[in-house]
């Protein structure tokens, strides 16, 4: 008899073993041969198809079409990249914040904006940051979970996608999981030792429920903040405020630097281009100019 063929979501993977969410159920797989021999290998986030093996025990027949997948951290069908940052403690980095904005769109994925530890910051700086990116389109999110501000918020953001969360250590993207799902208990400053169930393997990956239908990567981001394959002239195609201007240059392929008539540097003249973001702009090329290899 043909063992039943079934659907489900990849959430956890620890090397060779995966755990693959069906329904209501949670099935413990294997990949079935053809899967290793292609070395094929199954992400947390993918949909696949998988036959029972036993009571709770299952294998994995068929990896379903991927929407997207990253490589670090290694998951799939990733919705969209929140990137996290603490107005204080620690205090909210520009130049971090623009380059994750970076890395993110050179995997074509969208990014939204979470602003944490609200009730550390002054109403003016809580007006004022999450505004400027606002007005570059990204969808931006006010939080605290001291002051239990902003929460649902949050929680509408994650609701129904698979996200991954971003940010440097200590901005509090543990505490907000464990606001929006208590039962949780991910320690803070590290990464959710519960899921891991006693396993150390960087080739360990969950997606952790936070209601609504959402799941988020237990991981700690994105690892990978290099943007060193990318070519300069490129660089500011992925800043929205300047790519608006940029077909206006006198110069196809102006940097925004030096060159005359530049539409960018008039605009950051009248004020109309965030002086900052353009400076922080100005730094990451000269990054990305140095460090690019054309071979």
């Amino acid at each position: 008899m043909t063992a039943e063929a079934l659907e489900g979501r990849v959430i956890r993977s620890y090397s060779n073993v995966y755990y693959v969410q069906v329904g209501s159920e949670v099935l413990e797989c294997r990949p079935r041969g053809r899967l290793r021999y292609r070395e094929e290998r199954v992400l947390a986030g993918d949909q696949v198809r998988v036959s029972r093996a036993g009571p709770g025990l299952g294998a994995v027949d068929e990896i379903l079409p991927r929407r997207n997948a990253l490589s670090r951290p290694s998951v799939a069908n990733v919705d969209q990249v929140v990137i996290v940052q603490s107005f204080h403690e620690p205090d909210l980095d520009f130049g971090l914040l623009d380059r994750y904005l970076v890395v993110v769109a050179l995997d074509d994925l969208p990014a939204t904006l979470c602003f944490n530890k609200a009730d550390l910051a002054s109403p003016a700086e809580v007006a004022a940051f999450p505004a400027l990116y606002d007005r570059l389109g990204y969808r931006c999110v006010v939080a605290s979970v001291r002051a239990s501000e902003g929460l649902e918020d949050v929680r509408a953001l994650l609701s129904g996608r698979i996200s991954v969360l971003a940010g440097p250590s200590g901005v509090g993207k543990s505490s907000l999981l464990n606001a929006l799902s208590p039962g949780l208990g991910l320690r803070t400053g590290e990464v959710s030792r519960k899921v891991r169930r006693g396993t150390h393997t960087t080739r360990h990956v969950a997606l952790i429920p936070t209601g609504e239908g959402g799941l988020v990567a237990d991981t700690p981001g994105f690892a990978h903040l290099e943007v060193s394959d990318l070519r300069p002239s490129e660089l500011a195609g992925y800043y929205p405020d300047l790519a608006a201007l940029a077909p206006s240059c006198r110069f196809q392929g102006c940097a925004h630097r030096a060159e005359p008539d530049c539409r960018v540097k008039e605009a950051v003249a009248r004020g109309e281009v965030d002086r900052g973001r353009y400076e922080r702009y100005l730094a990451l090329l000269a990054e990305v100019e140095a460090n690019y290899r054309p071979w």
